[in-house]
């Protein structure tokens, strides 16, 4: 899983798009005309899950104008983690597979896995920052669809926590979770509260973005 696949310099080997289509193959289905993301991808020419799972992952990694919005990927011809997965998410619904989950992670993200934001850590005395990705967990396998090569598997081994969440918690709801989870996380650290720890995850954010 790469939140930022062009900045992660980790060890793991992403699976090949063909990899993931044939663990994909199982829980395929065919795209009805059942809803408003159903409706998006049919217009684009994108007939089953695998080919939606594709696009999404082709598409550019930028912050959405609305995450309210549920085409905002579409409007934008762009997305995050969490846009493009809940995209899939609600498309899975409303073809009845709520089999295929979203899940939220919580991981260690550090200069390892994301080169550009070391100065950052450093100049704040963290070895890491708590950051939250989205992917989907269909059965026992996980799949990332942020980037092209994305893979679960390059930050399995930071996860710190795991839940499962639905495509319209990936605004509000998911920020409450993200900073509960700080909240907790500097209990040990007296030298940081909330604002300023949400303020340097932030700032890491910046970077990646640079």
């Amino acid at each position: 899983m790469k939140l930022f696949a062009s900045f992660s310099t980790t060890n793991a080997k992403p699976e090949t798009l063909s990899v993931i289509a044939s663990k994909l193959t199982p829980m395929n289905f065919e795209i009805k005309n059942s809803g408003e993301i159903s409706n998006e991808f049919l217009k684009l020419g994108i007939q089953d899950f695998t080919s939606a799972c594709k696009f999404i992952s082709l598409l550019p990694y930028k912050r959405n104008s609305n995450k309210e919005n549920v085409l905002c990927v579409f409007e934008d011809s762009a997305g995050t983690c969490s846009t493009k997965h809940s995209t899939l998410r609600k498309l899975a619904l409303e073809n009845n597979k709520p089999e295929i989950k979203l899940i939220l992670g919580i991981f260690k993200m550090d200069a390892n896995y994301a080169p550009k934001i070391k100065k950052t850590l450093e100049v704040n005395y963290l070895n890491y920052i708590p950051e939250a990705h989205n992917y989907l967990k269909i059965g026992s396998d996980y799949f990332d669809f942020t980037n092209l090569n994305s893979s679960y598997s390059e930050v399995e081994n930071l996860l710190l926590i795991e839940t499962e969440i639905e495509f319209d918690e990936i605004n509000h709801q998911k920020i409450q979770k993200h900073k509960e989870f700080l909240s907790n996380w500097i209990k040990d650290k007296p030298q940081f509260n909330l604002e300023q720890i949400w303020k340097i995850r932030e700032s890491c954010i910046t970077d990646l973005q640079n």
